[in-house]
């Protein structure tokens, strides 16, 4: 079998794994070839170069794509109840699809149903939470889940694995995004909650499902996890801290960012930059937040 002669989802997926082709890219890719995939892998370095934000590097990997390798793991995948999905899937959730920057490809693994993502609200945090900020986290994420909102989170430990928790506890969906692929969950401490975050909700990641995290592929899931949720409530961070990336993300893609009034660095930047304020009365934050 020739590598022009593997499926078309097979090279849309190789295309998409690439670190240097995100959906910009990739549509200026299937702009310049007319949409054909085997023209893409059939073609010389220089016209590849002629595509808008391909440079010699990226040509070279996508010369060298070894489509026949990705065909066999894509079937072990999907043993592994691994789900590729492209932003023509009726799967592929809307309110990602929006944004500009969003994923050409995700990987999904769970019991998630296309319905859960209307509903989604993104909660963050530090990975060291003071004790009132994960009284917060928990009783916040259950109420919200109670009130059928799926719960979006990173799957760190502190604040994202306190919001993860607290939605199964109460019997409700959790979406995770990880930062490594969804078969080498991250960090190894959170793959029980992974587990059962299986269950009744999803793992999701846009690299390669056996791929290792790196610092790069940490805040660039922040992106995802700001772009599934109808609005991101930071509930404590420092100003330097990775829940910081998740806001600006939230900012850019218009989605209104909340946070609590709380004296850590990262709530007070917050604050300055216009974040919602929510009240500790979670009866009355959760009013703020449905409406």
């Amino acid at each position: 079998m020739k590598r022009t002669e593997v499926s078309p989802g097979t090279q849309w997926l190789a295309l998409s794994l690439l670190p240097n082709i995100g959906a910009k890219t990739l549509r200026n890719l299937l702009a310049h070839f007319d949409s054909d995939l085997n023209a893409v892998f059939s073609a010389e370095t220089a016209e590849l170069r002629k595509v808008p934000g391909i440079g010699a590097k990226t040509a070279r990997e996508i010369r060298n794509a070894d489509l026949l390798r990705l065909a066999d793991e894509q079937a072990q995948w999907e043993s592994c109840g691994v789900r590729t999905l492209t932003a023509a899937d009726a799967l592929y959730p809307e309110r990602l699809k929006d944004a500009d920057d969003h994923p050409p490809t995700i990987f999904l693994r769970g019991c998630l149903q296309p319905g859960a993502w209307k509903k989604c609200l993104s909660i963050v945090g530090t990975r060291y939470p003071s004790q009132v900020a994960k009284i917060l986290t928990l009783q916040l994420s259950m109420k919200l889940a109670r009130a059928g909102v799926a719960i979006v989170s990173g799957l760190a430990l502190g604040i994202d694995a306190a919001a993860h928790a607290s939605a199964l506890e109460a019997g409700g969906t959790t979406i995770a995004v990880l930062g490594s692929g969804i078969l080498n969950v991250y960090p190894p401490q959170n793959r029980l909650i992974a587990g059962r975050i299986l269950k009744s909700g999803a793992l999701v990641s846009e690299v390669h499902p056996r791929l290792a995290p790196n610092a790069q592929r940490l805040v660039s899931r922040n992106r995802i996890i700001s772009a599934l949720g109808e609005a991101l409530i930071v509930v404590e961070s420092d100003a330097d801290g990775g829940a910081m990336h998740s806001a600006r993300f939230a900012r850019e893609q218009g989605r209104r960012v909340f946070t609590f009034r709380l004296p850590a660095s990262g709530n007070r930047q917050l604050m300055r930059d216009g974040a919602a304020v929510l009240p500790s009365d979670l009866d009355r934050a959760l009013g703020y937040l449905l409406s």
